[in-house]
Parts: C-alpha cells; structure tokens; sequence
C-alpha cells in the first residue's frame, strides 16, 4: 500500500532538512533523493516542493544561490542556515518521539490502556 498523500506531505520538512544536513542541494535532486530513499513510495512534484523550499527560505531555515550546473541551465541551490541546523534537530527529536510512541500503540503489548 502505497503511503498517503497527507502524511507524505507531513515528512516534507523533516526530509527536506535531512537531506540537506549533508550539504546544498537543488529542488530536482532533493525530489530524485526522496523518491530513491523511499523505493518510489513518497512522489513529490515540483509543484509541491518549489513553493515549499521558497517558505524554508523566507522562514530563515534555509539559504539559496544559483550556480552554474555542468549540463543545462543554472540551478538555484539550496543549504541549511544555523537556524535550519536547529530546526533539523528539533525535527529528529520531535519524529523520535512520535516513532516511539507508535511503536508502543503498534506493538504487541497495548498497556496504554488500563484493563
């Protein structure tokens, strides 16, 4: 089953930080990333992920420059500023959590709930 569009969209952020935590990166590559890092599962379009990377910006997360690629046009990168390192470490702790908790409500022994 494929994963939902909705929560798709609610790992965009993380991702996007992650991906980028090791370095800039330009909206086509970060989209090829994604898909090669979830087998296909989670398709994101130039559409979504354009006006997305340009609020990271306005935000303060992230930084662009255009630069000159070694085939075709010039590409706007794309790098976390400081605040976007910070942002990235909230992001992991914050997805940490919810794992966790999944994990428990998943998992065989639902002690969540008083008998």
């Amino acid at each position: 089953m494929p994963i939902s569009r909705q929560l798709a969209q609610a790992t965009l952020r993380p991702m996007v930080l992650a991906i980028l935590k090791n370095g800039p990166g330009y909206g086509y590559r970060i989209i090829k990333r994604i898909h090669d890092l979830t087998n296909g599962e989670i398709e994101w379009t130039t559409g979504t992920l354009y006006p997305f990377l340009h609020g990271l910006e306005n935000e303060g997360v992230l930084r662009s420059y255009w630069a000159e690629a070694d085939e075709g046009p010039r590409r706007k990168y794309y790098s976390l500023t400081p605040s976007g390192e910070k942002a990235l470490e909230r992001e992991s702790a914050q997805w940490e959590r919810v794992y966790t908790l999944l994990s428990r409500l998943f998992g065989p022994s639902q002690d969540l709930i008083p008998g």
